[in-house]
C-alpha cells in the first residue's frame, strides 16, 4: 500500500469508497509488522464482532483503505508500539469488546470506569452470556492507576473531573516540581454514553440522530460524514444541491466555533475585550444559521439522501448579511490580538507540540496544521463541492498557543470566502433523494472544524444499521495535549486546552 509495503488479504465487496480487505488469521502480526516498516497513517482503529479494523493512509499517495484483522479467540497484535495513536484505541477494544491486544504495554482500562453493569458489552453474541465486571469495592469504584513519576519536590494535583466554568467533564492528573508541569496525564470517559451499542440495530433515521448528537459542537461535520457513509454503502447519489449546501453548513459550523475559540483562548490569557467581540461575531453566524436552517446549531439539517430541507432566498440573504458583517469586523480583531503584547507574551512559545509527534499521531485540525501536518480532508480526501472550490489551507511549525490561534484566524478568512463560493454557485433543484434498496459497508470522512471526522458504516439487508463506528479527530489530539503542557507552568494549562479545545463527548462516545 505504501512506500513498497503491501497488506496480503481477500478483498470484502460492496465496501465504498476505500477498498477493505480482510487478513490472514493466522498472520495477525502483518499488521504491526507492516505498520512499522511503512510510513502508512493510522485513521482509527475499531472491533466489530470477531474482527479488528484499521483505517489507514498512504501519505505519499493519499490513498485510503481498511485493513480488518480476525481475532476468533478474542486477540490481536497490538500496534501501539508502532503507532502510539493505538494505545487508547486498544485500551477502548478491550473495554467494550473484551478483545486482547497481545503485546500492548498497557493494560488499564480506558472507558470502563467500573461502574458498567457488565464487562465488554459490545464484546458478547446476541442472547448469549454475558460476564459480571467485579468493579464497585465498598468505598467506590476500583482505583484507577497513573503512570508514575519519581524525583525529588514532585507533587500531584488532580483537578477535574468537575471543573469550574460549563467546560465538559474530564480528570488532569499533574505532577509538578513548583509551578512546573512534568508530566501530565488525562483520564476521560466521564460522558460514555454506549452510543456505538445504541447504533446498532436502529434504522438510519435514528441513526442518523443519534450521529448527530456525538458532539453538539460538530453535529453538521457528524452528520455529513454519517450521511456520506450512508450514500456510499447504499450506491446513492445525493443531488448536487444537496452537496453545497452541506457545504453551506459545514463552513457555516466551523465559522462559528473557531471565532469562539479565538475569543475563549484569549480570555484565558485574560484579554476578556476580545472574547466579548468574538462572541458577537459568532451570535451572529448562528442566528443566520437560525434563520436559514431554523436550527442555531443545524442539528438534524443532514440526511442520509441530502439534507432535511431546502433554503430559500431569505436565508441566503441571512446567511450573506452575517458573513458581510463578520468579514467587516473581524480583520479589526486579528490586528487587536496581533499587537496586544500581553496576549503575545501568553501565547508565544506556549504549549508546543512537536511536529514529529503530530506525524506519529497523524493529528488533525488546527492542532496538526499548526506544527507542520498540512492534511485536511476538503483537499486531501476531496469529496464534492470542495473538489470545485478555492480555498487554501493555512500550515505553521511553530506549534504553540499563538500558532493554533492564527491556523484558526486564517480559516475564518477561508470559510468566508468558502461561504461566498457556495452561495454564488448553488445549484438548482432539489435537496434530497430517497437511499438505494442495498446493503453494504461505507466510509465517510468529512473535515469538522476540530479536524477530520470519520464514520464507519454497515448497513444490513434490512436497511438497518449492523455496525456503526463514529471517530472523532480528537482520538489523536487529546494525547499532544499532554506533552504540549510539559515544561509549562501550571497556570498555562487552561490556555494550552483551550486551544486544542478537545472534545471530551466525541471521544467519550
Amino acid at each position: 500500500m505504501t512506500g513498497g509495503h503491501t497488506l496480503r488479504g481477500t478483498m470484502v465487496p460492496h465496501h465504498r469508497p476505500w477498498p477493505r480487505q480482510v487478513l490472514d488469521r493466522y498472520d495477525q502480526p502483518a499488521l504491526p509488522a507492516f505498520l512499522a516498516a511503512s510510513d502508512a497513517e493510522l485513521f482509527d482503529l475499531w472491533a466489530d464482532a470477531g474482527v479488528v479494523h484499521a483505517a489507514l493512509r498512504d501519505p505519499a499517495s493519499g490513498a485510503f483503505a481498511v485493513a480488518s484483522v480476525p481475532c476468533p479467540k478474542g486477540r490481536f497484535a497490538s500496534i501501539a508500539a508502532v503507532r502510539p495513536g493505538a494505545i487508547r484505541l486498544e485500551r477502548a477494544i478491550r473495554d467494550l469488546f473484551g478483545y486482547e491486544p497481545v503485546g500492548s504495554a498497557d493494560a488499564r482500562p480506558w472507558l470502563d470506569h467500573g461502574r458498567w453493569p457488565q464487562a465488554a458489552p459490545l464484546g458478547g453474541e446476541p442472547g448469549g452470556e454475558r460476564m459480571e465486571q467485579a468493579s464497585e469495592t465498598p468505598d467506590g469504584p476500583p482505583p484507577y492507576p497513573f503512570l508514575p513519576v519519581e524525583g525529588d519536590g514532585l507533587h500531584q494535583i488532580p483537578v477535574g473531573p468537575v471543573h469550574a466554568g460549563i467546560i465538559e467533564p474530564g480528570h488532569f492528573r499533574f505532577h509538578a516540581s513548583g509551578e512546573t508541569v512534568v508530566r501530565l496525564e488525562a483520564r476521560l470517559g466521564y460522558v460514555h454514553r454506549g452510543i456505538e451499542g445504541l447504533l446498532a440495530g436502529t434504522d438510519l433515521a435514528r441513526a442518523a440522530r443519534l450521529i448527530g448528537r456525538v458532539s453538539g459542537d460538530s453535529t453538521v461535520a457528524y452528520a455529513y460524514a454519517f450521511a456520506r457513509a450512508a450514500e456510499a454503502a447504499t450506491g446513492t447519489e445525493p443531488p448536487p444541491r444537496a452537496v453545497w449546501l452541506r457545504a453551506l453548513m459545514a463552513e457555516m459550523e466551523r465559522l462559528a466555533n473557531h471565532l469562539g475559540d479565538i475569543g475563549a483562548i484569549c480570555n484565558d490569557a485574560a484579554f476578556a475585550l476580545m472574547h466579548a467581540h468574538t462572541g458577537i461575531l459568532r451570535e451572529r453566524m448562528l442566528q443566520a444559521a437560525e434563520a436559514a436552517f431554523g436550527h442555531r446549531l443545524m442539528m438534524d439539517r443532514i440526511v442520509p439522501g441530502g439534507t432535511a430541507g431546502d433554503l430559500d432566498a431569505a436565508g441566503i440573504q441571512a446567511i450573506r448579511d452575517a458573513a458581510a458583517e463578520i468579514g467587516k469586523r473581524f480583520p479589526g480583531l486579528v490586528r487587536l490580538y496581533d499587537q496586544t503584547a500581553s496576549l503575545q507574551d501568553r501565547t508565544v512559545s506556549t504549549g508546543i507540540v512537536r511536529p514529529d509527534y503530530v506525524a506519529l499521531y497523524a493529528a488533525g485540525g488546527f492542532v496538526g496544521r499548526a506544527s507542520g501536518r498540512s492534511f485536511d480532508a476538503r483537499r486531501d480526501a476531496p469529496y464534492p463541492p470542495y473538489d470545485r472550490l478555492r480555498f487554501d489551507v493555512p500550515v505553521r511549525r511553530d506549534g504553540d498557543v499563538n500558532a493554533r490561534v492564527w491556523i484558526r484566524i486564517r480559516e475564518v478568512e477561508q470559510s468566508l470566502q468558502l461561504i461566498e463560493q457556495i452561495l454564488a454557485g448553488l445549484p438548482r433543484g432539489q435537496h434530497r433523494t430517497e437511499l438505494g434498496p442495498s446493503s453494504g459497508e461505507g466510509v465517510g470522512l468529512v473535515e469538522g472544524f476540530r479536524g477530520d471526522v470519520m464514520v464507519w458504516l454497515r448497513i444490513g439487508a434490512d436497511q438497518r444499521v449492523e455496525r456503526c463506528r463514529p471517530r472523532d479527530p480528537s482520538w489523536f489530539q487529546w494525547p499532544l495535549l499532554e506533552t504540549a503542557i510539559e515544561g509549562n507552568i501550571v497556570a498555562d494549562f487552561p490556555l494550552c486546552n483551550k486551544s486544542f479545545n478537545c472534545s471530551y463527548a466525541g471521544h467519550d462516545l
